[in-house]
């Protein structure tokens, strides 16, 4: 096998993308070596995170670029009848059909298998939206503030005497373009082996339901409720939290009974692992605030990196740091998770690399695309002639003329 070739070198995927979730999903595909054509209305100036702050110039923003490097960009218009017969075309060329709108949109802008099986029977849909393509739901507009307080997440969030807090990341954005790629992948490898594609549906909402895991097994199958504990600590596990220091913050695991036994003799606090209050996981979470008060009094009088200094290697413990300290280039870097390119706009980009190690693959990231850049490209490869581009362009095909089609909208 030649040495860094890419897994996905081949593969096609048409995406109908903006903003996070899909865009984040399809990322990692063009990371692994897919071409990801990116088709962008040009009615709405393409996708709207091309104009999100900070560090945005024109139609570019480092918003876009930290989801769409690697990929090329096709200005279309799919409501316009040239724009919907390149898309066909491009259908016919590719292996899957990627969306990411709202829940109505897919069947309206025809991306669904039954409107594309005869251009291709092999082509695979993925929909990605935001409370399905089914039902009342299927209308309103999914963003990740809306789903995490629907699934319940933000009450699961923060202290106890908080008030419901959203994650300070877009997890459900994440969550569920991961999830669309898993059906994605998954459907082509059933495409390549009967030659008959289909449908794929996932949506914001569910896949933030699925992440609620055993909070979930727990209720649905006790009516165990999972309340907010100080400290961020778990519901049932103790201690496995945060703990404050003399100069800062530490998180400690035991969610094994070994480890709190080498954590409190480690910490000169030998009688808490003797105690029968604390002998067991049932009895620390009976007892949680008399071991939890014991251990919070010694770990404030330490500093963060006299307590690491003691107790790594003992118990898995790691320090509270701040996104500056996270994101340090050497240690990134030395990770083989630094992401770096040149993008015309911005100089050198740097980004946080795909969390993949794959043998004799090393991915080659580059810029995000400009609105519209490989238009003129891809048709060519696709058979248009210069004359028949000019034409499409001048038909509306492209944007700008009229009678073309309202933007598509919807994330």
């Amino acid at each position: 096998m030649p040495v860094n070739r890419p897994p996905l070198a081949g593969v096609r995927i048409i995406a109908v993308e903006q903003y996070g979730a899909g865009p984040f999903g399809t990322m990692y595909l063009a990371d692994l070596g897919a071409e990801i054509v990116k088709i962008e209305d040009p009615g709405s100036g393409g996708d709207v995170s091309r104009y999100i702050p900070p560090g945005q110039q024109g139609q570019d923003s480092l918003f876009f670029e930290a989801f769409n490097r690697s990929k090329r960009s096709v200005a279309l218009d799919l409501k316009h009848p040239s724009g919907r017969e390149v898309l066909e075309r491009l259908v016919g060329s590719a292996h899957a059909v990627f969306s990411n709108l709202r829940g109505d949109q897919p069947e309206r802008l025809g991306l669904t298998y039954d409107r594309l099986r005869a251009v291709n029977p092999r082509i695979v849909c993925v929909a990605l939206t935001g409370f399905g393509r089914r039902g009342a739901d299927a209308f309103l507009p999914g963003y990740y503030a809306l789903v995490q307080a629907q699934a319940g997440w933000a009450s699961l969030t923060g202290g106890p005497d908080d008030p419901p807090t959203k994650s300070g990341l877009s997890l459900a954005d994440y969550i569920c373009g991961l999830t669309a790629m898993i059906g994605l992948l998954a459907a082509l490898r059933d495409a390549e082996a009967t030659g008959v594609g289909r449908d794929v549906d996932t949506n914001l909402y569910d896949s933030s339901l699925a992440m609620l895991s055993y909070p979930a097994t727990w209720y649905l199958s006790s009516g165990f409720v999972t309340r907010r504990n100080p400290m961020s600590a778990h519901p049932s596990v103790v201690p496995f939290q945060f703990f404050a220091t003399a100069d800062g913050h530490i998180a400690i695991a035991a969610p094994k009974e070994k480890f709190y036994v080498s954590l409190v003799r480690a910490m000169g606090l030998p009688e808490l692992a003797s105690d029968e209050r604390f002998a067991s996981f049932a009895a620390r979470g009976q007892h949680r605030e008399e071991v939890l008060g014991r251990l919070s009094a010694r770990f404030a009088e330490r500093t963060t990196a006299a307590w690491l200094e003691a107790l790594q290697g003992v118990v898995p413990i790691a320090p509270v740091r701040s996104l500056e300290q996270a994101l340090d280039p050497d240690e990134l870097i030395g990770r083989e998770m630094l992401a770096e390119y040149e993008h015309p706009a911005f100089g050198t980009v740097r980004s946080v690399g795909m969390p993949l190690h794959l043998g004799d693959f090393t991915p080659e990231y580059r810029a995000g695309p400009a609105l519209g850049a490989d238009t003129d490209a891809i048709l060519a490869d696709l058979g248009y002639d210069p004359e028949s581009i000019t034409a499409l362009r001048a038909a509306g095909a492209f944007g700008g003329a009229p009678g073309a089609g309202t933007p598509a909208g919807g994330d």
